[in-house]
C-alpha cells in the first residue's frame, strides 16, 4: 500500500470515528435537552395530542378540550366560563404557551409528569392520562366579585384566614383565554397585547399599587407592638394640621371637621386622620415601620400561591418627610390586592397569617393524589392582643366611620378604606381600596377580602374607598359567609 492510500484510508477512519463520537455524543448527552427544547415540534403535538387534565373549581371543571380540524394539534383548550376565571385559570395556547395555573401545572394537565405513568407507560413509551389540578376557589365568590367588578377597572381577592384557601381572584377587565387557545388566533392576541387597560395582566397578583390609607393598618400595628402607644384608645401625641418634618408642607386629613388632633388609634382609623399615621411613622422609624409591613408579607419576592406575586414593597433609604408620607400608604409603599387581603387575614385570625394559596391538590387521571397543600401553614404577625384591638378598630370603622357601604346583617365586619393618590400631583384618577374580614356570628366563619378599583369611569369626586371598593368586598363577603 502506497502512502497516499494509507494516508486517505487513516482519514477516512478519523471521520467516520468523528461521526460516530458525534452520534455519540447526541444520543447520550444532547438527547433530552433536544427533546425539551422549546422548537421541537414534535413536543407541542404530543402535548395536545389528547384531551389536556382538566382544573376543578368546586368539583366541577373550568377547563375543556375539544377536536380540532386541519392541524396536526389533534385538541385544544377551551373554558366554558372563560372571562370568569381567567385570573385563576391563566391560559394553554398552541402558539403562545402557557401562563398561571394552565403554566405551572402542565405537565400534569397534558400528561407528560412523570408521576403520572404506570409501568406500561415507562415501558412502552405511551403518553400517560392527564391529572387533573383541583383549587380551592369559591365560585360563589368568585362570581360575586366578577359581577361586582363589572365594567372597573381592578381585582379582588378574598381569603379564608384560619386556613389560608384563596376563596376568590378576580381580574378586570378580564379576556376569554378560549380566543388565543389555537395556532390562528393572531389578531384576538394583537388586540389584547394593543389594550391599554392591559386584560393579560393579573391585576390581583401581579400589579402593585400604592395601597393608601389601606396600609394605616400596618402603621398601627407597628405602634401598639413597639409600645409607642399603649392601646387603639390611647390618645396619640397627633398635632393637627401636621407639618412634615424638616418642611413647610402641610399633610391635610380628608375632612377639615373630623377629630383627627391627638386622636385614639382607633378615631384616627375610623376617620382615616392622616397626621396621626404619618406622625406615627415618624415616630417609629423608617426600620421599624418596615419590619412590621415584611411581616405581613411585603418585600417578599417569592409569594407563590403557586401563581408567583409580584412584590409589594415597603421602601428603604428615606428621610423624615418620605417616611410620614409612607405612613399614609403614599411615597413608594406599593401593594398588591392579595397582600392587602393577607393584613386582614392575618388579624382577622388573631394575629397569624396562614399561608395563602390558591390549589389544594394535584391527582392523577383516576383522582388520586400525586401532591397535597396542607391548610393553616401559618406564621405569627402580631400579638393576639394587637390584633383584637385592631380587629375592633376596623369594625368602627365600618360601623360609624369610612365603610359603612361593607356591612352585613348578622355579621361582625371590620375594614379600613383607602383612596390612593395616582400620578404626579394627584394628576391622574386616583385608585380606590378597601380592606377587610368579616365574621358570621352564628356559625363563626370568617373571610378576608381586598379590593382596588383603579379607574370607574367616575368623576374624581365620587372616587373613594367607601363608595367604590367598599360595596364589592360586602358582596364578595357576603358571598363568602353563606356559601
Amino acid at each position: 500500500m502506497n502512502r497516499t492510500i494509507r494516508r486517505t484510508s487513516v482519514l477516512c477512519l478519523l471521520m467516520v470515528l468523528a461521526l460516530l463520537g458525534r452520534a455519540t455524543w447526541v444520543q447520550a448527552y444532547q438527547a433530552k435537552a433536544l427533546a425539551d427544547d422549546d422548537h421541537n415540534r414534535r413536543n407541542t403535538i404530543a402535548q395536545y395530542a389528547q384531551p389536556l387534565g382538566d382544573i376543578i373549581v368546586a368539583g366541577n371543571p373550568v377547563t375543556g378540550s375539544k377536536r380540532t380540524v386541519d392541524s396536526d394539534l389533534a385538541y385544544k383548550r377551551t373554558y366554558p366560563q372563560g372571562e370568569l376565571y381567567a385570573a385563576v385559570t391563566g391560559y394553554s395556547s398552541q402558539a403562545y404557551g402557557a401562563t398561571q395555573i394552565e403554566g405551572i401545572y402542565s405537565q400534569v394537565l397534558d400528561g407528560t409528569d412523570n408521576r403520572l405513568k404506570s409501568p406500561t407507560d415507562v415501558v412502552t413509551g405511551r403518553q400517560a392520562a392527564p391529572g387533573s389540578v383541583l383549587t380551592t376557589i369559591d365560585p360563589d365568590v368568585q362570581k360575586a366579585a366578577y359581577e361586582a367588578l363589572g365594567d372597573d377597572k381592578g381585582a379582588a381577592v378574598a381569603i379564608d384566614p384560619e386556613t389560608g384557601q384563596i376563596l376568590g381572584m378576580v381580574s378586570t377587565p378580564s379576556y376569554d383565554p378560549s380566543t388565543i387557545s389555537g395556532t390562528a388566533d393572531g389578531d384576538a392576541w394583537q388586540k389584547l397585547l394593543d389594550d391599554g387597560d392591559k386584560p393579560l395582566v393579573n391585576r390581583a397578583l401581579r400589579q402593585p399599587l400604592a395601597p393608601g390609607s389601606t396600609f394605616k393598618l400596618v402603621v398601627a400595628a407597628a405602634a401598639l407592638e413597639k409600645g409607642l402607644y399603649g392601646s387603639v384608645d390611647e390618645p396619640t401625641d397627633s398635632p393637627s394640621p401636621y407639618t412634615l418634618p424638616g418642611t413647610s408642607t402641610v399633610l391635610k386629613n380628608e375632612s377639615s371637621s373630623a377629630p383627627c388632633e391627638n386622636a385614639t388609634l382607633r378615631t384616627a382609623l375610623q376617620y382615616s386622620c392622616n397626621n396621626v399615621f404619618a406622625k406615627a411613622a415618624v415616630d417609629l422609624g423608617q426600620d421599624e415601620v418596615r419590619a412590621m409591613a415584611e411581616k405581613f408579607g411585603f418585600n417578599t419576592e417569592k409569594l407563590d400561591v403557586p401563581v408567583r406575586a409580584a412584590a409589594s414593597v415597603y421602601p428603604s433609604g428615606m428621610d423624615k418627610p418620605q417616611t410620614a408620607l409612607t405612613g399614609i400608604g403614599q411615597f413608594e409603599v406599593t401593594a398588591t390586592p392579595l397582600q392587602m387581603a393577607m393584613v386582614s387575614a392575618a388579624l382577622a385570625n388573631g394575629g397569624e397569617l396562614a399561608a395563602p394559596h390558591m390549589v389544594s391538590e394535584v391527582t392523577d387521571s383516576g383522582g388520586d393524589v400525586l401532591q397535597k397543600y396542607a391548610d393553616g401553614d401559618t406564621r405569627r404577625v402580631v400579638s393576639q392582643s394587637t390584633a383584637e384591638q385592631l380587629r375592633s378598630a376596623m369594625v368602627t370603622v365600618v360601623e360609624k366611620g369610612t365603610g359603612t357601604n361593607a356591612r352585613i346583617d348578622g355579621a361582625e365586619v371590620g375594614g379600613k378604606t383607602g383612596t390612593a393618590q395616582n400620578g404626579v400631583g394627584n394628576s391622574k384618577s386616583p385608585y380606590a381600596w378597601f380592606t377587610s374580614y368579616a365574621k358570621d356570628r352564628a356559625s363563626g366563619k370568617e373571610v378576608a377580602v381586598a379590593v382596588v378599583v383603579e379607574d370607574s369611569g367616575a368623576a374624581r369626586s365620587e372616587i373613594s374607598g367607601n363608595g367604590l371598593a367598599a360595596p364589592i368586598a360586602q358582596k364578595m363577603m357576603e358571598a363568602a359567609l353563606k356559601s
